[in-house]
């Protein structure tokens, strides 16, 4: 046995954001760990030095802790299987490599990059099914792959991959996989720079560093017989895999930037609320045998299986993430929503102004309802934080009549009067206003709402007026009274 602890790890390169599709396949492997009381492991892959971009793990690390998906050991923090960065092993992957060479299960390749494409070019002539080496070095003598190493011959270490294998393996997603060896490559072990390959590397350290389970995205099925093959030639116990289903556009495309936002900065950035966005993720590719779509990250390590992951490729639905996160936002307790909303306005136009806790609770609670998103809570309502800068026309052809001003002017008398108004006051006065004017609510209470926002819309008149307080609702009222011409 490998380890009696289950011991799983995501393993991203550095290439500058974490793909939504990333944030899946480490939401999985950290559920399938605190589920089955196991380990998660960050490990950086930064081996490929020519996608190697600054601050991208830092950018990594950042948004898989802005999710909570704490992982047990990695780069910052450290463990008993480090270094955690790749480019921190290559003696490890080396010695590896030599391991190999000396059973004869590897071997030099020094051919230059024009046979390579010259080859591959031909292959691609005769309509081959695959480009593939052709073993040219296989048959050098070791005198003279010991004198091209001497004079400084670059070179590469290759698999030998025996032809005529079936290799086979249990994937517990997809069941009994099979390939034949002849359309398996003698992949590249050790780069010319003397960096590893990411098929090298993954397997060594995932096998040095304990790894019971595989669980990676469905693009990396076609490389696993190759990972298999050198799981069998060290003589290791191989960890058991499972291959999540590709992440699609609602046409069926597989989900590029092309198409889209893919990062989940950007999701972060737009206001996505992480408990929506791992919940929407979580619900890619896997369900719990059951109608539930709602879910806390507690109750996905509760409900989660790999058993339950489908082979078929998953949609992105952006109108369900939306969803989500409305409804995410709604059962949030209004505490918590003051928190997010005040961290909305200090990046705002109104971060210069004051509002009090007490104030802000309550255009909380009044809009709660009407939002998906905390900068909606500003958005949606400017007229909470400042008075109204225009008024919607639509409303003004169909509302403000002739007589709407003296209307209006006999509310803010009415209004005046009032002490430390409730809701009740002011609602007690408008009734007392249209039952004087003899004119039905209707034909008040909708200019009311534009003198006031300068919208058709929005929450409870009267709670409307008993946010913005009775001085603010007067001034309002004569402003639009002196700026609102019927047309």
């Amino acid at each position: 046995m490998i380890s009696e602890t289950p011991r799983v790890r995501f393993a991203p390169s550095p290439t500058g954001y974490l793909h939504v599709g990333g944030l899946r396949t480490a939401l999985f492997n950290y559920l399938f760990a605190k589920k089955n009381s196991g380990k998660f492991i960050l490990r950086i892959e930064d081996t490929d030095r020519s996608r190697y971009v600054e601050g991208a793990v830092e950018n990594l690390i950042n948004a898989l802790k802005w999710a909570e998906l704490q992982f047990d050991e990695g780069p910052d923090i450290g463990g008993s299987f480090g270094p955690y960065f790749q480019s921190q092993r290559l003696d490890i992957y080396r010695k590896h490599a030599d391991e190999l060479l000396q059973k004869g299960k590897a071997y030099y390749c020094f051919c230059s990059p024009e046979r390579l494409k010259a080859l591959k070019e031909e292959q691609e002539k005769q309509k081959l099914p695959q480009a593939k080496y052709d073993k040219h070095c296989l048959s050098i003598s070791p005198e003279e792959i010991e004198n091209k190493i001497k004079t400084g011959q670059p070179f590469v270490i290759r698999l030998n991959v025996e032809p005529d294998q079936i290799i086979q393996f249990d994937d517990i997603v997809r069941g009994h996989v099979e390939f034949e060896s002849n359309n398996v490559d003698d992949q590249v072990l050790i780069k010319s720079d003397g960096y590893p390959t990411y098929h090298l590397a993954n397997v060594v350290d995932d096998h040095l560093m304990k790894i019971t389970h595989v669980i990676r995205g469905e693009e990396w099925l076609s490389s696993t017989p190759k990972h298999v093959l050198l799981y069998d030639v060290f003589g290791w116990e191989r960890p058991l895999f499972a291959h999540l289903p590709l992440l699609l556009n609602p046409d069926r495309s597989k989900l590029s930037k092309r198409q889209g936002d893919v990062a989940v900065e950007d999701y972060r950035d737009k206001g996505f609320l992480k408990e929506a966005l791992l919940n929407f993720v979580a619900l890619l590719g896997w369900n719990a045998g059951d109608d539930q779509e709602f879910y806390y990250l507690d109750e996905l390590i509760e409900k989660f299986s790999l058993d339950r992951v489908n082979k078929s490729g998953a949609v992105f639905d952006l109108q369900k993430l939306n969803w989500l996160n409305a409804e995410h936002l709604r059962k949030k307790s209004n505490s918590e929503l003051l928190l997010l909303l005040k961290d909305e306005i200090s990046k705002s136009q109104f971060k210069d102004r004051y509002f009090p806790d007490e104030y802000l609770l309550r255009v909380i609670e009044s809009m709660k309802e009407r939002v998906s998103f905390v900068r909606d809570l500003i958005n949606n309502c400017k007229y909470f934080y400042e008075p109204p800068q225009e008024y919607e026309q639509k409303a003004i052809e169909k509302n403000w009549k002739p007589e709407t001003p003296d209307q209006l002017k006999k509310l803010a008398e009415e209004f005046s009067k009032l002490t430390n108004p409730t809701k009740e006051d002011y609602e007690n006065s408008f009734i007392k206003v249209s039952e004087e004017l003899g004119v039905g609510k209707g034909k008040i209470i909708h200019p009311l709402r534009l003198a006031v926002s300068g919208q058709s819309t929005g929450p409870g008149m009267f709670d409307l007026l008993f946010i913005i307080g009775k001085n603010e609702v007067i001034k309002r009222i004569v402003t639009a009274i002196e700026n609102i011409k019927p047309l």
